[in-house]
């Protein structure tokens, strides 16, 4: 437990101690170094700003996300459970996979104007496929002899679907919703430099076109960083307490 704590933290703190030597080596005066960066984040949090950015961020993310996984997350069992509803949608799911959620951009803002809802579609789309997707293929991969050994205790298809498939097929699809997150996670940063006027995103894009304050623009990278760490780890644990618990 010690060396899960300690080992990153050591990777860190070489991290840091190697950029701040490298700007006093290099003498540079337009790449920040770590103490420049935590000034100008304190400056944000004193003038009460940052957390609303992060506030902002965080709530775009949270409803795309959460709106995928609840339409994303029904389709995939559904088109797992009958194969001709999938083959039939299977074609259109493949034709809109590939295209990245960013060139939605013009038409997410012709649709929802400079708005949360803008950003928010953009995560919906890129969360939706990918859950969709791993949801289907983990119900087609169940094992027959469940489904099997189900029908012969008696079990109706409501009942199979709750007691048998569900369970068979959540540690794929936590698996699925934590891929899922650190794409939508990306796409709302993305989308925020282009079609909204707060969160991180746009933290970075202002603080490099009003002064080219990259103090700012590495403090937030940061923070993006750190918080899709610690979302990420908060996915992990679920995962890892799902299984035990199984």
């Amino acid at each position: 437990m010690k060396q899960r704590i300690l080992l990153p933290l050591a990777t860190a703190a070489i991290l840091i101690g190697t950029w701040d030597l490298a700007v006093q080596l290099t003498g540079t005066e337009i790449f920040p170094s770590p103490p420049d960066v935590v000034r100008a984040l304190v400056t944000l949090v004193e003038r009460k700003v940052l957390w609303g950015y992060i506030g902002d961020s965080l709530l775009r993310v949270a409803g795309g996300y959460v709106t995928a996984v609840i339409i994303g997350v029904p389709l995939g069992l559904l088109f797992g459970w009958y194969p001709a509803l999938g083959r039939a949608a299977n074609p259109l799911i493949q034709m809109l996979r590939p295209i990245s959620p960013l060139a939605w951009m013009p038409l997410a803002v012709i649709w929802f104007g400079v708005s949360n809802i803008a950003p928010m579609f953009l995560i919906f789309l890129a969360s939706l496929f990918p859950i969709i997707v791993a949801s289907m293929h983990a119900v087609r991969n169940i094992p027959p002899m469940y489904l099997q050994a189900g029908r012969n205790f008696g079990l109706n298809t409501p009942q199979l679907l709750r007691r048998v498939v569900f369970p068979a097929v959540l540690p794929r699809i936590l698996v699925s919703l934590r891929i899922a997150f650190g794409v939508a996670w990306i796409v709302l940063v993305a989308s925020e430099m282009i079609a909204v006027d707060s969160g991180l995103g746009y933290l970075i894009i202002d603080a490099r076109n009003a002064g080219k304050r990259y103090d700012l623009v590495v403090g937030g990278m940061l923070l993006i960083g750190l918080i899709g760490l610690a979302l990420d780890s908060a996915f992990r644990l679920l995962t890892e307490e799902r299984r035990w618990s199984g």
